[in-house]
């Protein structure tokens, strides 16, 4: 455990470091507020909940490992080796500590300073939501050599907190099975558990999270190199500059910061920020210190030694960014979120503190490692030619804008209505399905733009080349929304929807990718806004004399045809079979009723719930080494349920 943590003794922890704010009365009728929604992402939010509290416990130095089961009837078990949460009696409610953190919102040590000087958990009162929440929750206490128990059902007390045993050990055991009427799944993910654990494990190398999943099978997490192994798994299938990443941790006014970094060979910036374990997705003041601090420092360092001549740019913050990854951890005793999601660090203090710390520890390993600050500054001067380039080729295509009428690509068919919310855009392979969709759309609502082959892989491409790309710019002019960082403006979209329609073969999906992967890239807001959709055309169609249907799996094609089989009545089978390869084999009116008219067809939203993994899943995919590639797609071949031959 780190010396700067202030432990309070097991003795102190007790009642009287439980503090209350309020009731949980509204919990049930309104979760949303406590846990963002009742669906996947708010059903695994309450995990998170009762894993944060003890990680509480690992930041006060008292844990050091975090079990986790799923149960085989859906329920979830999380044990640590902490403290233990207070039994005795609270002296102001008249009732054990125990109960009061379980059904009372508000009800924590973690309020209380003398318990915890930092703590996790964006809402922070989750075990008392989590138990609400549940159709029934047992909790198990080992403190003071005994074993506590309390049981409820729908966040109610069935019994009184009492001692089932004796024990040599100490910590806190939550089994809860969440409530289906409340959750619109309650079947838990074992790939989300595993990659938040696995963060969490990284963010705090003194512990370890061992995760059970039902059909017994068990993953560990320890990382002793914490964020700089982080950092390595991260840019696991790019090239690094440098051998280990730049780390470096101090403290300062009682905010510990902690900072690892690399620059690697790709042309994306991955940053990841947390503040108390806390993934902060949309950053804050931690990560505009951190980001100032680089941009300064690395610039007097390359000016001092005279590492920008012949370069006839100055260098900006933009530049600094192509190729970096870096992971930033930041602990701070009384956070201040806000943003669109509450993701977003606002403390007006941490930015000074991150940067002051950056510019010290940065500087010092600059001069000690001279050789790797030259091949991070040769990567930062291409990166500002690159802008420079693409900086002009906008300009162009802005000159060649203006000349035309419309500014829209002249192979864009256009929708009638001017209201973005309910137009849609269906991106299309090739001009013959291009042609059906035009033929077959509603030309009010649906604009139909074809492209011409495959589109440039983004992935392995500057600035400057992608907008050389007739493909790229063509996309970026119908969605009216321009392109860059500086100047992309999300509520420009011309469209609410934006639909991906391509063939159900090999090169269909290769474009699909390619298209996924420029959004991802460079348009990630219009996926995080939920505008970016797959268009599911059928795979089948099937007839049996003047009775046709269509299917869009092999399941749901193979039970067409034995209900077709049965409506024959032993007489002689003739089921024709037509599989669909390409959106050009149907005729516009197919296409219209089965792909594209709201009422009937299905479309498939994309977005991202872990921009990590969505982020290791373009770089393997679409990325220059070819070994991780190929791993993933042995890891992969056996989930694969079409083959196209």
């Amino acid at each position: 455990m780190s010396d700067t943590q202030n432990k309070t003794s097991p003795e102190t922890y007790a009642a009287t470091n439980i503090q209350i704010l309020d009731g949980i009365e509204h919990v049930r009728k309104r979760p949303a507020m406590y846990i963002g929604d009742v669906h996947s992402r708010g059903l695994h939010h309450l995990i998170y909940e009762i894993v944060d509290n003890s990680i509480d416990e690992t930041l006060a130095g008292y844990n050091d490992t975090i079990e986790l089961s799923l149960n085989p009837d859906g329920s979830v078990t999380v044990s640590d080796n902490g403290r233990g949460i207070p039994v005795d009696i609270h002296p102001q409610k008249k009732k054990s500590a125990l109960e009061l953190v379980m059904t009372l919102i508000g009800a924590g040590g973690k309020f209380d300073k003398g318990a915890y000087k930092v703590s996790g958990g964006l809402h922070g009162v989750g075990a008392s939501v989590v138990n609400a929440l549940s159709d029934w929750c047992e909790v198990e206490v080992y403190r003071g050599g005994k074993i506590w128990y309390q049981r409820y059902q729908k966040g109610i007390p069935q019994c009184d907190v009492q001692v089932i045993g004796e024990t040599d050990k100490s910590g806190t055991k939550t089994t809860f099975k969440p409530d289906s009427d409340i959750f619109k799944t309650t079947e838990f993910r074992k790939d989300v558990v595993i990659d938040r654990m696995r963060e969490l494990a990284f963010l705090n190398n003194v512990l370890k999270i061992i995760v059970k999943d039902v059909d017994g099978t068990e993953d560990t997490f320890h990382f002793e190199g914490g964020i700089r192994e982080f950092v390595k798994f991260t840019d696991n299938n790019r090239i690094s500059l440098i051998k280990e990443p730049i780390y470096f941790t101090s403290e300062k006014d009682s905010t510990v910061v902690e900072i690892a970094l690399q620059y690697n060979d790709s042309y994306q910036e991955n940053v990841f920020s947390y503040v108390n374990n806390i993934n902060t997705h949309e950053g804050g003041t931690h990560v505009t210190g951190f980001r100032k601090a680089l941009t300064r420092t690395l610039n007097a360092y390359a000016q001092k030694n005279d590492l920008l001549k012949n370069l006839k740019l100055s260098l900006t913050g933009d530049d600094f960014k192509e190729g970096l990854t870096a992971i930033i951890s930041v602990k701070v005793a009384e956070p201040q979120f806000e943003g669109q999601t509450k993701t977003k660090l606002g403390n007006s203090e941490t930015q000074s503190i991150v940067e002051s710390i950056v510019n010290e520890q940065l500087s010092d390993y600059a001069e000690s490692n001279p050789s790797i600050l030259k091949a991070i500054i040769e990567k930062v001067k291409s990166a500002a030619l690159s802008r420079d380039a693409a900086r002009k080729a906008k300009e162009l295509t802005r000159r060649k804008s203006a000349l035309e009428s419309s500014g829209l690509p002249g192979k864009l068919a256009d929708c009638s209505i001017n209201d973005p919310e309910h137009c849609e855009l269906y991106i299309v392979e090739g001009d013959s399905a291009g042609g059906s969709a035009k033929q077959g759309r509603d030309r009010s609502f649906q604009a139909i733009l074809p492209l011409k082959g495959k589109i440039l892989n983004v992935e392995k491409a500057r600035l400057h080349k992608m907008l050389e790309n007739e493909e790229i710019k063509t996309i970026i002019l119908a969605l009216g929304t321009n392109f860059g960082e500086d100047e992309f403006a999300a509520e420009k979209l011309r469209y609410g929807k934006i639909i991906i329609m391509t063939d159900a073969d090999v090169d269909g999906a290769h474009i699909r990718t390619l298209l996924l992967t420029f959004f991802f890239r460079h348009m990630r807001a219009l996926i995080e806004a939920g505008k970016v959709y797959i268009a599911q055309p059928p795979l089948y169609l099937i007839k049996s004399g003047k009775e046709q249907k269509y299917a869009w799996d092999d399941d749901e094609r193979n039970s067409i045809i034995e209900s077709m089989k049965k409506k024959q009545k032993g007489g002689k089978t003739n089921v024709n079979i037509q599989r669909y390869k390409g959106l050009g084999e149907m005729n516009p009116e197919q296409l219209w009723s089965t792909t594209m008219d709201p009422e009937h067809r299905s479309l498939l939203q994309v977005s991202v719930e872990n921009a990590m993994e969505a982020d290791q899943i373009f770089s393997t995919l679409m990325g220059d080494k070819v070994d991780p590639r190929r791993d993933f797609i042995e890891k992969n071949a056996r989930y694969v349920r079409r083959l196209d031959v």
